[in-house]
């Protein structure tokens, strides 16, 4: 396993309000695929984002440069291609994540401080986790696994494999001072984006709802005088898009509930298609999982203590911005 992974190094323009750009040298992880008899190379999109002078090391020590073949901010995915002759890629499989349970046992291999080839073991501790990364404009990276094997800066873009050695999904993140909470992407994510990212160089494929929202607490359903205390509360509803075409109601009144300010008064979310939405975290997964733009959903939502089902045509997510919505 460890002779398909590679150091993924690279420059990146830190922030500079006066003077000249200046470059910040990064170090991420990669590992080699096979798609289709084509030899590339997947990483993470913030391991290249604005990137010059890529290059890759493999475990022998050997570098070359590398080139950005696709990427997507929204799913924390980029594809390489490099020069290395082909002897050096060894390409590791990728299966279908969706077989994934809590408990499943797995492997991080990627390079923490360029520390090549090094592995960490541990367990599947969630599924259907979100994150948000300052590359998606706000929205979330759904369908994420959370997972016990640790992962340092360095790691990002390594392969989260099986016992069997098998990729179920990309590393990706740490939270900042936490110990055996680690992030990944699943490969399902990476099977159903790779071909569109090496064949046109990015994913255009994101649903997309147009709204803003809050979890339901119990807290925010006492305010609300409402029984709920899972689903989706919106916030917002973006003019013209798909929720606010179908019928979709924001709140219209401001509360502080427990230290922070909640828009109250809105749909409250949940169901999609009949399967419960406890919170963001089940909605945004399950857009990206089983839906994609264009298509119908039934959205079940409580609104003045009644519930009622709603039909709405998803859309596509638009191109990062620097500004956007949650769903």
């Amino acid at each position: 396993m460890a002779p398909s992974v590679v150091v993924v190094e690279d420059f990146q323009p830190e922030v500079a309000f006066f003077g000249p750009t200046v470059y910040e040298q990064v170090l991420g992880s990669g590992f080699t695929y096979d798609l289709n008899g084509q030899d590339v190379i997947v990483t993470n999109f913030h391991v290249i984002d604005e990137a010059v002078n890529v290059t890759v090391t493999f475990q022998d020590g050997n570098t070359y440069t590398a080139k950005v073949l696709g990427s997507d901010p929204y799913s924390d995915l980029a594809v390489l291609s490099t020069d290395a002759p082909q002897t050096e890629l060894v390409p590791l499989t990728i299966i279908s994540s969706s077989s994934l349970l809590v408990g499943d046992p797995v492997i991080a291999i990627g390079s923490p401080y360029g520390l090549t080839g090094s592995m960490t073991t541990g367990i599947i501790s969630a599924l259907n986790r979100t994150l948000t990364e300052d590359t998606t404009d706000g929205y979330d990276i759904a369908d994420v696994i959370q997972t016990s094997a640790l992962i340092n800066p360095g790691n990002s873009g390594g392969p989260l494999l099986n016992y069997q050695g098998q990729v179920v999904g990309i590393t990706t993140a740490i939270v900042s001072n936490s110990e055996g909470l680690g992030f990944a992407i699943p490969s399902d994510t990476i099977l159903r984006e790779i071909t569109d990212l090496v064949a046109t160089g990015s994913y255009n494929h994101h649903p997309y709802l147009g709204i803003t929202g809050a979890d339901m607490t119990y807290d925010i359903a006492t305010a609300m005088k409402t029984n709920v205390t899972y689903g989706v509360l919106i916030q917002s509803v973006v003019s013209g898009g798909p929720a606010a075409q179908a019928g979709l109601k924001a709140g219209t009144t401001q509360a502080t509930v427990d230290g922070s300010t909640v828009t109250l008064g809105g749909d409250i979310m949940t169901a999609i298609n009949g399967n419960r939405v406890r919170n963001s975290d089940d909605l945004s997964s399950y857009l990206e999982e089983y839906t994609s733009p264009g298509q119908t959903v039934s959205i079940t939502i409580i609104r003045n203590n009644q519930s009622m089902n709603i039909s709405v045509v998803l859309g596509t997510r638009p191109a990062p911005t620097g500004t956007g919505t949650s769903s």
